[in-house]
C-alpha cells in the first residue's frame, strides 16, 4: 500500500484544500478530472469521464483512500437540464468509483464520499446528529436536494466493495479563502455595507473551518472504527442573524443592510441561485467525530472568520 490519495472531482476548492494539507504529510496526490493538466502545485491530473471504467482505475489499485467530491456546483437555477446535471454527476461518479474499487487487485482500504447536511429536516429545534430526521421541507425548498442526497448515498451504499471501508460525508457549509467558497462572498457583502440579515434571520447555519475539514478527513481515514455517515461540521452552528453579526464584527462594520425574503428572491434570480441555500435550516452536529475523541481547532465561529480574515 502507498502513501497515493485519490482525488475524484479535486479540482475544486475542496480538492485543492486537501491536495494542500495532504501533501504536508507527503502523501501522493492524484486528482481525477475531465480536463487534466499537468502536474500542479505537486500534484498530478488524471482524465476521466465520469462515465466508464478507463487508465484511470490503476491509480486506485494499492492507494491509501479514495476521496471522491464529484458533483455538479447547486449554486444555480434548479431548470430541469441543471438537475439532471446535479443529480446525475453524483449518483454516476459514485456508482464509477464503486465499480473501479470492486476491480482492484489490491482495493483502497477507505473510500470517502462527499454528500451532504442538507439531507436533514429543516430544523430549528435541537441539532440534529447522524441519527437525525432525514427529508425534504416545502418551507425550506429542499425536496429537490434531499432527494439527490438520499440517491448519492443509496448509491454508495449499495456499492459492493467488502474489502474498503466507507464513509459518507455529510458535510456543512465549509468556510475557506479558495474559489467557490462562500467566505469571500459574504466578506465581500459586509464590506459593502450588505451583510446584515437575510430572510428573517432564524436559520440556522452548519459551518466549518476548511483546516477542520481537512483534518477531519485525514481522521476518519486513520479511525478504522469510523464508517457510515458522518457529520463533517462545526460543534456550534449559529442562526443566519448570529452569522452576520459575526462577520461585521469581524470585519469591523457597525451596520448591514438586512435583505427580506422578497428581496432574496430577486437576487437569487439575478445571481442565477436558489434560495433554498439561505432559507433552510441546517443545523446538525458531529456526535461521531466528537465521541472518537475529534477536537476542532475553529469550534466558534469568530474564532474561523479572525483566521481567515485577509
Amino acid at each position: 500500500m502507498t502513501k497515493r490519495i485519490i482525488l475524484a472531482g479535486g479540482s475544486g476548492f475542496l480538492g485543492h484544500a486537501l491536495a494542500a494539507h495532504f501533501q504536508k504529510s507527503d502523501y501522493e496526490i492524484i486528482v481525477l478530472t475531465r480536463s487534466p493538466k499537468p502536474v500542479v502545485n505537486g500534484f498530478r491530473e488524471v482524465a476521466w469521464d465520469v462515465v466508464s471504467p478507463g487508465d484511470w482505475v490503476s491509480e486506485l489499485d494499492g492507494a491509501a483512500a479514495v476521496i471522491n467530491l464529484a458533483g455538479r456546483s447547486v449554486n444555480c437555477r434548479y431548470n430541469s437540464r441543471n438537475r439532471k446535471l446535479i443529480m446525475e454527476s453524483r449518483v454516476e461518479s459514485t456508482r464509477l468509483i464503486g465499480e473501479a474499487i470492486s476491480i482492484c487487485k489490491q482495493p483502497p482500504p477507505i473510500w470517502l464520499n462527499s454528500s451532504t447536511a442538507t439531507i436533514y429536516k429543516h430544523n430549528f429545534g435541537p441539532a440534529w446528529d447522524e441519527s437525525g430526521a432525514i427529508g425534504g421541507t416545502p418551507e425550506a425548498r429542499d425536496i429537490f436536494s434531499v432527494e439527490v442526497a438520499t440517491a448519492w448515498e443509496q448509491t454508495f451504499n449499495e456499492a459492493r466493495t467488502p474489502g474498503t471501508r466507507k464513509v459518507a460525508l455529510r458535510t456543512a457549509m465549509v468556510l475557506g479563502n479558495g474559489k467557490n467558497s462562500i467566505f469571500p462572498v459574504l466578506q465581500k457583502l459586509v464590506r459593502y455595507g450588505l451583510g446584515g440579515k437575510m430572510c428573517d434571520g432564524r436559520q440556522f447555519v452548519s459551518w466549518i473551518h476548511e483546516t477542520d475539514f481537512c483534518r477531519a478527513v485525514e481522521w476518519l481515514m486513520t479511525h478504522d472504527e469510523l464508517s457510515g455517515a458522518v457529520n463533517i461540521a462545526a460543534p456550534n452552528p449559529v442562526t443566519n442573524v448570529q452569522m452576520m453579526e459575526e462577520f461585521r464584527h469581524v470585519f469591523h462594520r457597525s451596520f448591514g443592510l438586512p435583505a427580506p425574503t422578497w428581496l432574496m428572491e430577486i437576487g437569487a434570480v439575478f445571481m442565477r441561485t436558489e434560495m433554498e441555500l439561505v432559507v433552510k435550516s441546517r443545523r446538525v452536529a458531529p456526535r461521531r467525530l466528537i465521541e472518537s475523541g475529534f477536537e476542532f481547532r475553529f469550534p466558534i465561529l469568530r474564532q474561523a472568520l479572525e483566521d481567515l480574515r485577509k
